[in-house]
């Protein structure tokens, strides 16, 4: 190529301060999904600042812009992810919100700034063909599911997702190849890998639906909902040695509300849940039985309980041929000894790359760069070299990689892509079908009682 490796890090390199200042910055104003106004601004302003014409999200946070070789090609997207989680334990977490980057996305956005400087360098992209989209993407993380369905319920957003809302926006419908680059634990400084790819899920909310009693006078005219919860809890664990090894199936609810008052039998008690696997036709046999023990766990109490299923994230699949283009890419970047790769792995995590993945091309890296365990009050960016610059430098050299020589690699990645479904429409219309509010408890006229989960 005619951009040499030395002259892509030393033009990342020429813009340090500002992003070892970004990262630190994001850090300190976390902001959860489709609330990250504070880092939107931010993010764009550098952006702006640094000459770009952004497309804005309307009415939620995120943005992208075009970069134009001037010669035709495929499109590279390029994402970072903006939102933060909530961990009220964190020591350096937001105080009012208990917000805090305990997964590292300040990273990816501080990473991102710097490719965008970096490509505003004169010569960045001498001997590249085709274009580059960055993309600043809202709420990877899959929380606060109660304000994210009152979104939904006014139409600000149709998923919970941040990318899968960027898809049925239009956002990604001219672009061909995506990657993203997450910051993960690494005992070994400077460190980059990948995985074959990561479980897909299904996102729950469960109310139980009992009857208020004084649990101290008249316990016996009262249907304990919290009782219903503790069944179908113990009922879910009795039926995980059903769930095959090979398909993954995790399942991990929690209680959202207990009850009201500790003198009155509870009448509503929530729960949230997730339901992961391997493949979606596993997810969707999994959340049957998962039904099945909730509803029969209301049922069995005489009370009522109402299923909110929606579609969460598909499996990812990491794009074997642009696997093979990063590994590479961080040999150059960090050395073969810090390059750990395993084309066969799998991960139980889940992304909304998988979305992605599941429409075009795309690939999930990973760069050391923090301590602790992710999504923990120990979690900590404590190698910004590695988060931030040496992943910035990976991927603008995986960009030249697959735009170089009239983008020879990028459109073979492209012509030998097999995707899941046919479209960005047909994707988000086949996950739509797993999108279900059900009153899962019938209690019919002649006594019987009808499940319908």
């Amino acid at each position: 190529m005619t951009i040499t490796k030395e002259k892509i890090f030393a033009n990342v390199e020429k813009h340090r301060d500002m992003v070892l200042k970004a990262e630190r910055h994001i850090w300190r104003n976390p902001e959860t999904g489709y609330r990250e106004w504070k880092t939107d601004k931010y993010m764009s302003g550098i952006f702006e600042k640094l000459g770009y014409t952004l497309t804005k999200a309307e009415g939620i946070p995120g943005f992208f812009t075009d970069i134009d070789t001037g010669k035709p090609g495929p499109k590279v997207l390029v994402m970072a992810e903006l939102d933060s989680l909530i961990c009220e334990t964190h020591p350096e977490c937001d105080k009012e919100t208990f917000a805090a980057h305990v997964c590292g996305h300040n990273a990816q956005c501080a990473a991102l700034l710097g490719i965008a400087a970096a490509l505003k360098e004169p010569g960045a992209l001498d001997g590249l063909s085709g274009s580059i989209r960055l993309m600043a993407v809202p709420a990877e993380e899959l929380i606060e599911t109660e304000f994210r369905e009152e979104l939904r319920q006014k139409g600000i957003i149709s998923h919970f997702g941040g990318k899968t809302e960027f898809m049925k926006r239009g956002y990604l419908d001219d672009t061909d190849l995506a990657i993203l680059v997450h910051t993960e634990k690494g005992n070994e400084p400077g460190a980059m890998s990948f995985k074959k790819g990561s479980n897909g899920l299904m996102m729950k909310s469960i109310e139980f639906k009992g009857l208020a009693s004084h649990v101290g006078a008249s316990p016996h005219n009262g249907i304990n909902a919290l009782y219903m919860a503790s069944q179908a809890l113990s009922a879910i664990n009795a039926i995980r040695e059903t769930f095959k090894e090979t398909d993954v199936i995790k399942v991990h609810p929690i209680i959202t509300k207990g009850g009201d008052v500790v003198n009155v039998i509870p009448d509503s008690v929530k729960l949230e849940s997730y339901v992961r696997g391997a493949t979606l036709d596993a997810i969707v046999d999994a959340n049957k039985k998962v039904n099945r023990a909730i509803a029969a766990s209301a049922a069995s109490l005489g009370g009522k309980v109402a299923i909110h299923d929606r579609p969460g994230y598909a499996p990812l699949i990491n794009d074997v041929n642009i696997l093979k283009a990063a590994e590479e890419a961080i040999n150059e970047t960090v050395g073969k000894e810090k390059t750990h790769v395993d084309y066969n792995g799998w991960s139980g995590g889940c992304t909304d790359m998988g979305d992605v993945s599941a429409i075009m091309p795309a690939a999930n890296l990973y760069c050391s760069g923090s301590k602790g365990a992710a999504h923990s009050s120990e979690f900590y960016i404590i190698d910004p070299e590695s988060a931030c610059l040496n992943s910035a430098k990976m991927q603008l050299l995986l960009i030249a990689m697959l735009l170089e020589n009239d983008a020879q690699r990028a459109r073979h990645i492209v012509d030998n892509f097999i995707p899941r479904y046919k479209s960005i429409d047909e994707y988000l219309e086949t996950i739509l079908t797993l999108d279900q509010d059900k009153t899962a408890v019938i209690y019919n006229k002649d006594g019987t009682i009808t499940l319908d989960f």
